[in-house]
């Protein structure tokens, strides 16, 4: 079994389609509008899909993520480099990993952990 798509809400899709797809090179598959405003906008991540929404289907919290998005990198000096150029802050790190907040808040993590 494998990942198909990991959804998360934010304010603004264009602002998360620029860290995500700007900052981090996720391509675009898809993006959704409707009366001049982007609702929806998908990114290919290796087997699947990292889709920013306006809005989730389903019950749960309005606001807000406790979640982590990691990704796998090759190394940490480069993204390092490459965030702080960005003006994006390393909220936490650890020796394979670094930790950066999205324009909404979500933590996301950069690794080099072997899994």
């Amino acid at each position: 079994m494998r990942v198909h798509h990991l959804a998360l809400r934010v304010a603004d899709c264009q602002r998360a389609a620029a860290f995500y797809g700007g900052l981090l090179g996720l391509p675009e598959l898809r993006r959704f509008e409707e009366q001049g405003i982007v609702r929806a906008v998908w990114l290919a991540l290796e087997g699947g899909a990292l889709m920013l929404e306006r809005q989730l289907r389903g019950q749960g919290p309005e606001t807000g993520s406790g979640h982590v998005v990691s990704f796998a990198v090759g190394e940490l000096a480069t993204w390092e480099k490459r965030l702080t150029e960005a003006g994006v802050a390393i909220t936490d790190r650890t020796d394979l990993t670094l930790f950066v907040s999205d324009p909404d808040g979500h933590r996301v993590g950069l690794s080099v952990y072997p899994l």
